[in-house]
């Protein structure tokens, strides 16, 4: 009988995971990750797990030892905060500092679920470990999980083929719906638990508090990118993305002002009236960091440049270390510090970390 270790997170799709693997034959392990220290780790002010009895991440595995005690499944535990520390919170920080939109969960997955975890797996004896994720993995392709809404492969785009090579996707068959029902079948106490929103094993926070720990406010102007104007003030500039609209301490609230760009060096919030602002649009991004999962290196293809855009059709043009990315049709708000990742219809070919962002074969100054 072959072994499986599932991540157990606590969550309904590692639950579910879990009992259709089961369901298969599979020997079934649980293996939870602690990966943030919250009694060390406190947040300031304003942090409502402060309040309570037990902090997010021990509900979350108590969640999980109560699923795995109804399963009959053994649950380990191991300890990743230093390398969740070391490998994904200073990158997450080094990227705000210099204003950029970074995406935690993507180096989470590289570095951590499908390395340490790996490592730590193969400690108990696994054939294969297993996740939550809503992706698929059929021929060594890594393809979009069934529901379109919940597909994760965004967020998998960093992951080498020899990361995929031993993966279960256990959940990629199944709609969000399907799972929940699933779960409910077998009275999981995670049936109905609310998805996790908040960044990666830090969980759901006040943002700007949390980062008070870790990076100082810098004041600066918010500034209307036309008129110049002066609109009002911000605490700092990591706390805004580009597109944002809501948290902006502007006066007029008559007018609609959305984030447009930053300007680091001077502390400069730059943003600009109506959702569709010509400020907002590009046409092409340098990106870096690229990971090709696939053995296809495109120059066409489609790429989304968030989690929850559209894709659309882009050119691919490669250099040395970077390739910049055309796109006919412009998009909104593609952001410095964001993924770009690429698919051929159902398959994701890889990505990468969007560096620049331009109009008209020029780098946007306010960005």
């Amino acid at each position: 009988m072959k072994k499986v270790v599932v991540g157990m997170s606590g969550g309904v799709d590692s639950s579910v995971a879990a009992i259709l693997l089961q369901k298969q034959g599979y020997e079934v392990i649980g293996l939870f990750m602690r990966n943030w220290d919250s009694t060390i780790n406190n947040d300031i002010l304003g942090n409502p797990d402060l309040n309570k009895e037990i902090c997010p991440q021990e509900q979350d595995y108590n969640d999980a030892l109560k699923v795995c005690e109804k399963l009959n499944i053994k649950l380990y535990r191991v300890d990743f905060v230093k390398e969740y520390w070391d490998y994904v919170f200073t990158y997450f920080l080094d990227e705000l500092k210099k204003g950029r939109t970074p995406n935690p969960d993507i180096m989470c997955n590289k570095y951590i679920k499908f390395d340490m975890f790996v490592k730590e797996a193969l400690k108990l004896g696994a054939d294969y470990i297993a996740t939550g994720h809503y992706a698929r993995i059929k021929d060594g392709k890594l393809l979009k999980g069934i529901d379109e809404n919940k597909d994760q492969t965004y967020f998998l785009s960093q992951l080498s083929k020899d990361q995929l090579a031993n993966v279960l996707f256990p959940v990629g068959e199944l709609k969000k719906e399907e799972v929940r029902k699933i779960a409910n079948e077998y009275g999981l106490p995670t049936a109905t638990k609310k998805d996790s929103m908040g960044i990666c094993f830090i969980g759901e926070r006040y943002f700007a508090n949390f980062l008070k720990n870790y990076l100082p406010n810098q004041p600066g102007d918010i500034v209307d990118v036309e008129t110049k104007k002066v609109l009002g003030k911000h605490e700092g500039l990591m706390y805004y993305t580009i597109g944002q609209r809501k948290g902006l301490n502007i006066e007029n609230r008559a007018v609609k002002y959305f984030v447009v760009g930053k300007d680091v060096n001077n502390k400069i919030l730059y943003v600009a009236a109506k959702e569709d602002n010509d400020y907002l649009f590009s046409d092409e991004a340098i990106i870096d960091t690229i990971n090709w999962i696939s053995d296809i290196k495109p120059s066409h293809c489609t790429a989304k440049f968030r989690y929850r855009q559209k894709e659309v059709p882009v050119d691919v043009e490669y250099h040395e270390n970077e390739i910049i990315v055309r796109y006919k049709d412009k998009v909104r708000a593609v952001t410095p510090g964001q993924a770009c990742v690429f698919y051929n219809g159902e398959e994701c070919l890889g990505g990468g970390i969007i560096k620049e962002v331009r109009k008209n074969e020029k780098k946007l100054w306010y960005l």
